[in-house]
């Protein structure tokens, strides 16, 4: 299965910045690579401001489809089959599409759960294993477990082949006179993407101009200022706000492409991120980072945080900030100082070294795809 290859990947929206996000970026780097890919979304609207050139249809090799029109008899009888399929973060694909497959294919595609992110230590273990199809028109076939990693028995990170130039060709001090005009040079920008943080009063509080906190030293008054993602991370800041007798010095973001959200992690000198697309991009930037995990009911996302951290190498006061933020305990949200930023700083530096020297997702994904490729079936010539 050398060379060009059509990829079929699925994705289902729960959160459309996360996992349509790791879609949208697996698609066009498949793309950039030289392969074709279908992407399958039952819920595509965040492509107007998330990834324009989607709805633009720039890509010649890479189409977005309504989930719904893989059950669609006539265009599946239009589809040319496709090598590889893709079930992004667990999502089963529609029947009739795998009815159709397997009913009109004279060989299976190789079939992948790509799984969500995870520092967990069962992961290297689960990561490449075999799941075969028991039941329905598919038995017989095979899926694989796909897991991105830190590790290098693991799938590697998302990571396009210009995003070191793209960064070391960024003017941080435009970006950041424009977006934070009134913040003096030596000020501190901090970016704010979340779900509905623990920590997020205490943040606001802490921010509050130096006058109004007489007793902290200059370094910990020095001005900031927050930008506010739009959704949900506006919505808190404004529910918190209302229980604050003064306010912080922030201004809300419009909605922004992937690109300009890159930006926005390297202009600031903290960021707060969200969900798993965004963590991945807040390592690559290089600077101080909190991660807001998503929350499940059975508290399982405590265990994920907490490796994530062993795998980053966090030091204490890192630890305690993402335990603050995230609700975990009753760890107080400690008073930000340059030096301690400076010390997230070189742990998210060092961690991001380790990472980049591994190879990328898409990289891997495409190699073990070729490793796992069914012989080719040969014409048959009766005689």
């Amino acid at each position: 299965m050398a060379g060009r290859q059509l990829w079929d990947i699925f994705c289902t929206v729960i959160d459309n910045h996360g996992d349509l996000g790791v879609c949208w970026r697996l698609s066009r780097q498949l793309a950039e690579a030289g392969h074709a890919v279908r992407l399958w979304v039952d819920d595509a609207s965040a492509l107007t401001w998330m990834a324009p050139e989607a709805v633009r249809a720039q890509w010649p090799h890479l189409q977005v489809l309504p989930w719904n029109a893989a059950s669609d008899p006539l265009l599946l009888a239009r589809l040319a089959p496709a090598e590889v399929w893709i079930e992004a973060f667990g999502c089963t694909l529609p029947p009739a599409f795998v009815a159709h497959a397997a009913q009109s294919r004279a060989q299976p595609p190789v079939w992948i759960n790509l799984e969500y992110l995870s520092a967990e230590d069962w992961v290297p273990r689960q990561h490449g294993l075999p799941s075969p199809v028991m039941s329905g028109p598919a038995k017989g076939w095979t899926k694989y477990f796909f897991y991105p990693g830190f590790s290098p028995e693991t799938g590697g990170l998302l990571r396009e082949k210009q995003l070191a130039q793209r960064q070391a060709t960024f003017d941080r001090s435009a970006w950041r006179k424009q977006h934070a005009p009134d913040l003096t040079a030596e000020g501190r920008l901090i970016s704010l993407f979340c779900y509905e943080p623990a920590g997020l009063p205490q943040l606001l509080q802490e921010m509050l101009p130096p006058l109004q906190h007489p007793l902290l030293q200059p370094e910990v008054a020095k001005p900031q200022h927050l930008l506010v993602t739009p959704g949900r991370p506006l919505a808190a800041v404004k529910n918190a706000l209302l229980a604050m007798a003064q306010a912080p010095r922030w201004s809300a973001l419009p909605y922004s492409d992937q690109e300009g959200f890159d930006e926005m992690l390297w202009a600031c000198d903290l960021n707060f991120v969200r969900g798993e697309d965004s963590l991945v991009r807040a390592i690559w930037a290089g600077q101080p980072f909190i991660w807001h995990i998503y929350p499940q009911d059975d508290n399982a996302h405590h265990a994920k945080l907490e490796a994530f951290l062993d795998a980053l190498q966090a030091p204490a006061s890192l630890r305690a900030a993402h335990h603050s933020w995230n609700g975990i305990g009753t760890v107080p949200w400690p008073a930000l100082d340059d030096t301690m930023l400076a010390e997230w700083a070189a742990c998210t530096q060092a961690a991001r070294k380790v990472w980049w020297a591994h190879d990328d997702l898409q990289c891997q994904l495409s190699r073990f795809v070729s490793l796992k490729a069914p012989p080719k079936v040969p014409p048959h010539n009766p005689p």
